[in-house]
């Protein structure tokens, strides 16, 4: 057997390779290019021959990106490890290189690699479909950041805009700042002017909305001075300008994700979820992935989501504190598909409630929950059989009387 530690960086990659003894056999460097990559490759085979790639263990503090897909390409195994890991295992004097990284990461899989899991692709879909969610969740971060800013930029000289509207960036909305940028231009205008904007933007409403609108901007309302009211009018064209292709991204993301969706075998485990809807119902999918082997049981992918506590135990202190270390956007997935159930299922309601009379905060309640649910995530999607609120409720009735 022979380990191999990776520290990869944006533009080169340090390597250094031990033997099943411990022995040093080889250190490089190589750029993070065609020619750097093919070169790390093509040093390891030398080192195991073409036949006796297997025996090679390549340990790296990342599971995605070009380095990865080049090590799984050229037929190495792949064992990724949490950064902090490596962090732990230096020396009292806190020396750290790139190369010292590397070599700490061979040593750690030359002592440890019966702990750690090697990497194993999703399926074509489950990757494409884990990129999109991911990607389209920047973008929607990025829509709360311009909503925010349109929030803030109207607060301080069209206040009244904000009222008019149930969602500032529905088309409609969107479309009715356009056309009235400044409050005098929107008190101005008529039922049927306003009608014609909201009518272009794909409003459906409009006769029972128009009137509401045309009454509320009729009445009294804050203003501010002239050049607060040119300035920020001006900023808020320049947000709108940015949120309306935006919006039409992320929709046509939408678009894309739940044909890939539906077109997998395991979606209707995942549309079965209450309340998991066209946007979470994909995410869990994506991210939990469909390879059966990859979590031994329900501990093990209640670990990586980052539902189950940590404990923290030294003399007579002992406390459970919150996972640090896990999938981000599958944690977040799961926290927010737990509180959605909470307005469906009944069981999942009365579970938060009990957590917050128990003094829990919101977060606390709402994890706790997403640890429940990720029993029953893993228990569908082992089976393979969609959710049914009765077989858990039975099951737990059944577990309720054991344990009495």
């Amino acid at each position: 057997m022979w380990y191999a530690g990776i520290d990869w960086a944006d533009d080169h990659h340090d390597a250094v390779v031990l033997d099943h003894e411990g022995q040093l056999l080889t250190t490089l460097r190589v750029a993070h290019s065609v020619t750097g990559l093919a070169e790390l490759t093509t040093a390891l085979t030398r080192i195991t021959g073409p036949d006796a790639k297997d025996q090679l263990s390549c340990i790296v503090e990342t599971n995605h990106g070009l380095l990865i897909t080049a090590l799984l390409e050229a037929g190495f195994a792949v064992y990724p490890v949490n950064p902090k890991t490596v962090n732990r295992r230096r020396g009292a004097a806190g020396a750290k290189t790139d190369q010292i990284d590397a070599y700490l990461l061979a040593k750690l899989g030359r002592s440890d690699l019966a702990d750690l899991r090697r990497l194993v692709p999703d399926s074509p879909v489950v990757q494409e479909l884990k990129a999109l969610t991911r990607d389209q969740d920047g973008l929607i971060q990025s829509q709360t950041r311009l909503l925010n800013q349109l929030t803030a930029c109207l607060k301080a000289y069209y206040p009244v805009a904000l009222l008019l509207f149930s969602k500032l960036h529905q088309p409609s909305a969107l479309a009715f700042l356009r056309a009235y940028p400044k409050p005098e231009a929107a008190r101005t205008a008529t039922q049927a002017d306003i009608l014609q904007t909201l009518l272009a933007a794909g409003h459906t409403r409009t006769a029972q909305v128009v009137p509401k609108i045309w009454q509320r901007l009729q009445q009294p309302a804050l203003s501010a001075d002239a050049v607060t009211t040119r300035t920020k009018a001006r900023l808020m064209l320049a947000l709108v300008a940015q949120l309306e292709p935006l919006l039409a991204q992320i929709a046509a993301y939408d678009e894309e994700i739940t044909r890939l969706f539906v077109s997998h075998a395991d979606h209707a485990l995942f549309a079965s979820l209450p309340r998991a809807g066209r946007r979470l119902a994909p995410r869990l999918l994506a991210e939990i992935g469909d390879d059966r082997g990859r979590y031994d049981d329900a501990v093990g992918l209640q670990a990586v989501a980052g539902t189950a506590p940590v404990m923290f135990q030294s003399g007579a202190y002992a406390k459970a504190h919150r996972r640090w270390a896990c999938m981000k956007p599958l944690r977040n997935a799961l926290q927010l598909f737990a509180w959605q159930s909470t307005l469906e299922e009944a069981w999942a309601l009365h579970y938060y409630q009990q957590k917050r009379a128990t003094g829990k905060s919101h977060a606390m309640a709402v994890r706790a929950l997403a640890n429940v649910w990720v029993r029953i995530i893993y228990a569908m999607w082992r089976d393979r059989k969609p959710y049914q609120a009765q077989t858990f409720i039975g099951a737990q009735q059944q577990h309720q009387r054991q344990a009495a």
